[in-house]
């Protein structure tokens, strides 16, 4: 099993970083200048390609390694093309989405903006708190991930890796904001697709495949779970994808929507193909014998990293450099993702950037400690899904002009009404043992199980959620309803809101880099916008 000497190892993994730290500090420096009102976000500033490699950095973080081989080992081809489907396709979602929101917030940045221009305050932190919790998810997630790559294809140790990473991810990312993480994503971005056409052809090239193995593997017939991914995989990911603040942020700053929909149709067909790529590794690694078939559900995560083990030392060499700026990439757009919701949405710009920026940092402490010890990267990302199936779907409602009578009142009632929901159907599953009910809320077995229950909690979250909201609606409008009789107040609640005219000419406000609004000398012309009483009732 060749590896890169320890002195290799960590001249690889530590040089890599050295070189984002030279190359982040010093775009932040040299263009400082450049930077000011662009710490936050980046509206309407860049073109189709600058957006498509963002959207690559981001989408692709080292955590991919682990969980479309492994799924791949236990479903097949059924399991690889559903999750890679699944995974690409939901991404059109902010071509389409993002298009329709700026023009209903144009001054915005992130969902939560809009969501507190629709639903009042009260939903928009509600919001806000399980986006920076699924932010924190995931930056734990991403730490755990780039730690037990380093295991399996090194001896250095994981903790000093995690805690260079938040080092200099913070270090640019503080100097330069977005802007620079925007660019940095550009560089990481290109070299991730370098990189991986270099692994792809080496991998292609250097393994050989035992042609007897793939009728006994059984890889090529659908499975039940195969069949039960179809429904699972799009609800999770999709609704999920609502939450995380850095895609939304790419897709403001896209210039035009036609830059937005190219963009994002470029990353989504690259995206497609690397995680089809993925995935098949974890099926090669079984047909080539570097994962025996009995040892499949004990080491099925570690398929492509016991791929790369039966490969040459230097295969590894380029995979470490391939892992670290996947991991860069993503952990640095999760960081300035939690800056900039943090600032708009709990301070509304008004707090010094550097104390958001100091707050995001020491976030990290508790994300490492938790990235040491956990024990599934995958079930960090399932409980982040459940949680968004039960709220996304009662909060898109207000994006149709049609539904002006849906307030926030049924967007929490309705999510919380989610999370219960999928806790009765784990009581009604188990027969009332309430311990397996919650084990099953914390996705604690994983997605993999042999049974329905996984199936039934996304049926029931966010099923569970609509109807709750329902509830909530039609108690809210009866209550209502009986208040106006009781007063002599004529009934309102249905009533469609008010167009009124924006002035003509609106200076547009951007957050500094001392964290004061800033506004913009270039005037624009605002469209008319809707003005509803009583958002939250």
């Amino acid at each position: 099993m060749p590896q890169p000497s320890l002195a290799a190892s960590h001249g690889i993994i530590f040089a890599t970083y050295g070189l984002f730290f030279l190359m982040g500090t010093g775009l932040a420096w040299t263009l400082r200048h450049n930077l000011r009102g662009g710490f936050l976000s980046a509206n309407r500033t860049q073109t189709a390609l600058p957006v498509a490699l963002n959207f690559i950095a981001s989408g692709l973080g080292s955590s991919v390694l682990f969980a479309y081989p492994e799924l791949a080992t236990i479903t097949g081809v059924q399991g690889v093309v559903v999750y890679a489907l699944s995974s690409a396709l939901p991404l059109l979602i902010f071509a389409g989405l993002g298009s329709l929101i700026r023009k209903k917030t144009p001054h915005g940045f992130v969902l939560t903006e809009w969501t507190r221009q629709r639903y009042g305050s009260a939903a928009m932190l509600y919001l806000s708190f399980a986006t920076l919790v699924t932010l924190f998810l995931y930056m734990t997630a991403e730490l755990s991930a780039i730690g037990h790559v380093v295991t399996a294809l090194t001896r250095v140790n994981q903790l000093p890796v995690m805690i260079v990473q938040v080092v200099v991810t913070a270090a640019y990312t503080s100097l330069g904001g977005f802007r620079i993480s925007f660019l940095t994503d550009n560089i990481q971005g290109a070299m991730v697709i370098g990189l991986i056409i270099i692994a792809a052809a080496t991998i292609g090239a250097l393994t050989d495949i035992d042609t007897s193995l793939i009728k006994e593997s059984g890889f090529l017939k659908p499975t039940l779970l195969g069949w039960q991914l179809l429904y699972i995989l799009p609800v999770c990911i999709l609704t999920n994808y609502f939450f995380l603040s850095n895609f939304w942020l790419r897709a403001f700053a896209s210039k035009t929507d036609k830059d937005l929909w190219i963009g994002v149709s470029m990353a989504t067909v690259f995206i497609l193909i690397v995680l089809v790529m993925l995935g098949c590794s974890g099926l090669v690694a079984v047909w080539s014998g570097a994962l025996p078939m009995e040892d499949i559900p004990r080491d099925g995560s570690a398929a492509f990293f016991l791929l790369l083990n039966s490969l040459p030392a230097w295969v590894v060499g380029i995979a470490l450099v391939m892992v670290v700026t996947l991991s860069c990439a993503s952990f640095d757009t999760l960081l300035t993702a939690m800056v900039s919701s943090a600032s708009n949405d709990l301070f509304r710009n008004r707090l010094n950037i550097w104390w958001v920026r100091l707050g995001a940092v020491l976030i990290c402490v508790p994300s490492i400690v938790i990235a040491l010890r956990a024990p599934s990267i995958l079930q960090i990302y399932l409980i982040s899904d459940l949680v968004s199936a039960c709220v996304i779907p009662v909060l898109v409602i207000g994006l149709s002009d049609r539904c002006y009578w849906w307030r926030g009142f049924e967007v929490i009632t309705g999510g919380v009404g989610g999370i219960l929901s999928a806790f009765f159907f784990g009581l009604v599953y188990y027969g009332g043992d309430v311990r397996r009910a919650g084990n099953l809320l914390l996705i604690s077995e994983g997605l993999y199980a042999n049974d329905w229950s996984v199936f039934g909690l996304f049926v029931a979250a966010p099923v569970g959620s609509l109807l709750f909201a329902l509830v909530a609606l039609g108690g809210r409008l009866g209550v209502q309803y009986l208040w106006a009789k009781r007063t002599g107040r004529r009934f309102t609640a249905l009533d469609p809101p008010i167009s009124v005219e924006a002035p003509s000419d609106v200076a547009s406000f951007r957050p500094s880099a001392s964290g004061d609004d800033v506004a913009d000398v270039t005037t624009q012309q605002e469209e008319p916008t809707s003005k509803q009483a009583g958002k939250f009732f």
